[in-house]
């Protein structure tokens, strides 16, 4: 890609995630914008079909990149704890969009993605150690712990990345292996 090419979608890129900051995706305008990059409309649509596309885009992007994240890492025998602060890491690289993607007026639903490939490799490691587990008990089991984790790393993002990935992650594995019982009991 081209050189100016790149330079122009970060700057939309840029101006489109602090506009999200202050507004609502809808009462955000394509003028608007354009005015606040310092481009002209014709550039946008050059790149977008509109609002909601651009936002498509940055966020199947940086789903992507959380999914490869996640792909790259599930043949090696890691830690729960390594993986989530890989991703956590990935999350603090890009606060602004993160904390944008992540708020609770936006629908999460861009999460299943990651939550399917997170299902299936957690299926077959958790198959491999008891091939005799039915296949609802594994569903219920991984609705239980994937919500419950993202949870966690919503409440990490709204508290202002409050904590070290390291320290968050290692506190995702203890409660998925352990549950609250470390937590509560001495």
């Amino acid at each position: 890609m081209d050189r100016r090419v790149k330079y122009t979608k970060k700057v939309i890129k840029d101006t489109f995630i602090t506009l999200l900051e202050e507004k609502e995706i809808k009462k955000i305008t394509v003028s608007e914008l354009c005015s606040l990059a310092d481009i002209n409309r014709a550039t946008f649509y050059r790149y977008y079909l509109d609002i909601f596309d651009l936002y498509d885009k940055i966020q199947n992007e940086f789903v992507g990149e959380l999914k490869n994240i996640i792909i790259d890492n599930h043949d090696k025998n890691i830690t729960i704890s390594i993986l989530v602060k890989k991703l956590l890491e990935a999350l603090l690289n890009e606060k602004k969009l993160a904390k944008v993607i992540f708020n609770k007026k936006n629908n999460l639903l861009f999460m299943d993605d990651i939550l399917d490939i997170s299902y299936k490799y957690s299926r077959n490691k958790w198959l491999e150690k008891n091939p005799h587990l039915k296949e609802r008990d594994i569903e219920y089991a991984s609705v239980f712990l994937f919500n419950a984790a993202l949870g966690v790393i919503n409440y990490w993002i709204e508290s202002g990345f409050d904590g070290d990935p390291e320290e968050v992650g290692n506190m995702i594995e203890q409660l998925t292996r352990y549950g609250i019982r470390k937590f509560i009991e001495e």
